[in-house]
């Protein structure tokens, strides 16, 4: 029960986490890249990375496990599918981004 409510807890603190670091870093790399900017920018970055790790790390969990509902459950859905096809999107498409500001450092 306890690992159930923790999992879930860090799965939806990553949320937050996550677009607050996308709102940041848009902001930051929106005017005229000064160092102040790109320090900004490489920080939501990171930021970004820690609610990547806290969704894999803590939804891989709660769905091989059965923490919430029985595996088969998920897998047998559309919604849990597009979710996944949702993120792995998003992760093709911040590749770029990801490589780019690993490389400004």
């Amino acid at each position: 029960m306890l690992l159930r409510w923790l999992l879930a807890s860090l799965h939806l603190l990553g949320l937050g986490i996550g677009l607050g670091a996308i709102w940041v870093r848009s902001r930051a790399l929106a005017g005229a890249p000064d160092p102040a900017c790109v320090r900004r920018a490489l920080r939501a970055d990171a930021w970004w990375g820690v609610a990547a790790l806290l969704w894999l790390g803590t939804g891989l969990p709660r769905l091989l496990l059965g923490l919430e509902k029985p595996v088969d459950y998920y897998f047998g859905g559309r919604i849990f599918w597009l979710k996944l096809g949702l993120f792995t999107l998003v992760f093709l498409l911040e590749l770029g981004p990801m490589v780019g500001l690993t490389l400004w450092r």
